[in-house]
């Protein structure tokens, strides 16, 4: 009889253990999923490019100037910056001196105003296909040092600002910019 009884305890808890169990992944389950909707839902969408952006003091917004006239320096471009994302990493080999590397870059264009960034948008083809033939005249061993990075910068902005002055009659982007650099 007392094994009897033990057994009848035992299977008792045996039902709480399981309620708790159950209890216990119910409430990992909801903790983790309020988690990840606060933590992935919790983004603003970017401002829409036509809106004007307002001073956190209270000003009036500058209105945009549009440059269509070729500067004499990116310091002489008056508007406001936007910036274009290239739709895709440029994906590329470059000769170094031990072996060969693969390198990823992505890119975006600053540029000033609004008439500069429709420009920008409507040309990104000429832009990537100049940008592509810039980078893969890159060396490896230049590409690892910071001034090889800046190097190969400078000289995608020239490229891309003479292949625009020769379809569009302007220079449109001010700045190239790296957002993201991996070499294999």
């Amino acid at each position: 009889m007392a094994g009897e009884k033990e057994l009848e305890i035992a299977d008792g808890g045996g039902k709480k253990k399981k309620i708790i169990i159950i209890a216990a992944a119910a409430v990992l389950l909801l903790g983790g999923g309020a988690g990840y909707f606060l933590l992935s839902g919790g983004e603003e969408p970017p401002p829409a490019a036509d809106a004007a952006v307002t001073p956190a003091d209270g000003a009036a917004p500058a209105a945009p100037a549009a440059t269509d006239a070729p500067a004499e320096g990116a310091a002489a471009q008056v508007g406001t910056a936007l910036y274009v994302s290239m739709p895709r990493p440029f994906v590329f080999n470059v000769p170094g001196a031990a072996r060969d590397r693969l390198v990823q870059i992505k890119v975006q264009l600053l540029v000033r105003g609004q008439n500069n960034e429709e420009t920008a948008k409507q040309h990104i083809p000429l832009i990537e296909s100049t940008m592509l033939r810039t980078f893969s005249k890159g060396n490896a061993d230049d590409l690892v040092t910071a001034a090889g990075k800046d190097s190969l910068k400078a000289a995608a902005l020239k490229d891309v600002q003479d292949a625009l002055i020769g379809v569009a009659g302007s220079m449109v982007v001010e700045e190239v910019l790296f957002t993201g650099f991996v070499m294999q």
